[in-house]
């Protein structure tokens, strides 16, 4: 009885060890499941449409994340600035870029969907030089030929990107009543309807891939100069503009001799909510991987972490703060 008893306390024993074993080996595999799937998360990137500058530079920069920091990060293109920043503000998306423009009006609840609180700067991407284009064989030379033209206007889905034009179109000495606008969502379709004939010129970026694609299909473009004499009546209208410098080269398409184009900041911005390592690891890898950033898009050889750190209105991620904290950047003031 008492060898008997003896065994079954030895069974037992042994099933429970084995019992342990297999809950300790089930424990581990679903801890490295969560590990993986955390490692495996999917950063939204949110951005305008393919086409557009900001699309091709959120393409580099997504990649760049993905080669060097192992991070998933996906592009979410969208109609334009008037979706991309309420998104990241609802934190839909964790990674936005837009322009200061719009940054500071959806923090003054300026913007569609009110004032947006959340959301917070990491770090200026490059200057976005902008232009009006006509095409080659236009007798237009300057912004203040527009005069009675058929005028890209509107932009129901970048409504900032209206305010430009018309301080671009104040520069000239111009005001809608002097022009006939031609109502469109965005960029991309101001381009088509430029393209189509149903404008006289269109609004675009520097750098993006639809102006290529515009000059080869009219035959070739040509960029409409600005007075540097009227910026002050285009501050009146849009404070964050200023003037650089574009010269004859493969990004500046349509130019034809040096000149200077109207610019504003293109900036990366996020949610206050999304945690400081990602933004640190976005600026970290982007400084290290500048290389490889400008090889898909070659507007980013304009940045860098220190000249993206700027006197905006709007408040930097904690994240970034670190970041520049870390290496002694200050803030640079505005032109």
């Amino acid at each position: 009885m008492h060898t008997t008893n003896c065994v079954n306390v030895a069974a037992y024993a042994r099933r429970q060890v084995i019992w342990n074993l297999r809950i300790t080996a089930a424990v581990l595999v679903a801890l490295g499941l969560a590990s993986a799937s955390a490692a495996a998360q999917t950063v939204g990137f949110a951005t305008l449409p393919p086409g557009t500058l900001n699309h091709t530079t959120a393409s580099a920069i997504a990649k760049v994340m993905k080669d060097k920091a192992g991070m998933n990060m996906l592009v979410q293109p969208t109609a334009g600035d008037t979706v991309i920043l309420p998104m990241v503000n609802r934190g839909e998306a964790e990674i936005g870029i837009a322009n200061a423009v719009e940054l500071h009006n959806a923090l003054a609840g300026e913007g569609p969907g009110g004032k947006l609180t959340d959301i917070r700067i990491i770090a200026t991407a490059h200057p976005l030089k902008t232009a009006f284009w006509v095409r080659k064989d236009s007798p237009m030379q300057t912004i203040a030929d527009l005069k009675g033209k058929r005028v890209v206007m509107g932009y129901s889905a970048m409504r900032v990107i209206d305010t430009l034009t018309r301080a671009m179109l104040a520069a000239g000495g111009l005001t809608e009543k002097d022009v006939k606008p031609v109502l469109v969502p965005n960029v991309v379709r101001g381009a088509d309807d430029f393209v189509s004939g149903a404008a006289d010129m269109y609004f675009f970026a520097f750098g993006g891939p639809k102006v290529r694609e515009v000059d080869a299909t009219v035959g070739g473009t040509r960029v409409l100069t600005i007075d540097p004499n009227g910026m002050p009546t285009a501050r009146s209208v849009s404070r964050w503009g200023y003037l650089t410098g574009a010269e004859p080269g493969p990004i500046f398409v349509g130019v034809t001799k040096p000149m200077q184009v109207y610019t504003f900041d293109n900036v990366i911005f996020t949610n206050a909510k999304v945690k400081d390592d990602l933004v640190y690891k976005l600026l970290d890898t982007m400084e290290k991987s500048k290389a490889d950033l400008i090889a898909v898009q070659p507007v980013l050889r304009a940045f860098s972490a220190k000249d993206g750190y700027k006197q905006y209105e709007v408040p930097y991620h904690p994240g970034a703060l670190r970041y520049f904290k870390e290496r002694g950047y200050q803030p640079v003031a505005l032109q």
